[in-house]
């Protein structure tokens, strides 16, 4: 199986750590960040992965060749200039087309530490025959994706008061939070029609609202947490000594 690490980002909030260094090897627990997905994505059963660098870019590829790519086929997708998911996503695109095979594949923040069953939510992928399944959790955020009875994506809502943006009608619409956490059918990457740097998310609602089956996973019951500040790095570090994660 395969999958792509988003490891592009500049880190500005982790700052003054990712002064000198990468988000991706910013550590938790004695591990870097970058460590510990492509951990998980090969307990998951993943062999071969692309990962899109661009903010100390060298520094990557030599960890990542000083630790023989952890044993596993690593490609790697430099962006000149920073592409977001949805622009990354089309540039590796190739990644996951070139053999025709409709495998669907992992995407995952490297900046995001979960126990979410990777291989759990590829299987309901499968089952389901959906497009995209996007793991979702109920918590606060600023920015919410809406799901029908059926846990299909319908719109997204700013904030717990904003007013919803609906792309498909649905009785009932839940308000979940995204974890940056995607399976992927390969068919996604030639539907992409947006160009340059742009978020997957209004790709999403485009896709939905033209009636292809993007959904959501529910991912309650299991460990998350997004190391985008500070504040959730040092928290994380308190979770790994209580042993919430590994």
């Amino acid at each position: 199986m395969k999958a792509m690490v988003l490891a592009a980002g500049l880190g500005t909030r982790l700052l003054p750590l990712t002064d000198h260094q990468p988000k991706a090897l910013v550590e938790v627990g004695g591990r870097t960040l970058l460590d510990m997905t492509l951990g998980r994505l090969r307990a998951a059963g993943v062999s071969e992965v692309i990962i899109n660098v661009h903010h100390f870019a060298e520094m990557i590829l030599h960890y990542l060749y000083i630790n023989n790519n952890f044993g596993m086929h690593i490609e790697i997708s430099r962006e000149d200039i920073l592409l977001d998911t949805g622009g990354g996503l089309k540039k590796a695109g190739w990644f996951f087309t070139g053999n025709g095979s409709d495998e669907p594949f992992i995407l995952h923040n490297v900046d995001v530490i979960s126990a979410v069953d990777l291989a759990r939510m590829v299987e309901r992928h499968k089952q389901r025959g959906a497009l995209s399944t996007i793991a979702v959790q109920e918590r606060e955020t600023s920015r919410y994706l809406l799901f029908d009875e059926r846990m299909q994506l319908c719109g997204r809502r700013m904030g717990r008061d904003g007013k919803p943006e609906m792309v498909r009608q649905a009785p009932e619409a839940e308000a979940l939070a995204f974890t940056g956490i995607h399976v992927i059918s390969p068919r996604v990457v030639g539907m992409l029609k947006e160009e340059g740097v742009f978020s997957i998310i209004p790709a999403y609602l485009r896709l939905a609202g033209a009636g292809e089956k993007i959904l959501g996973f529910r991912a309650d019951e299991y460990y998350w947490r997004d190391l985008g500040k500070l504040s959730e790095l040092q928290q994380a570090e308190e979770d790994f000594r209580q042993k919430l994660f590994t």
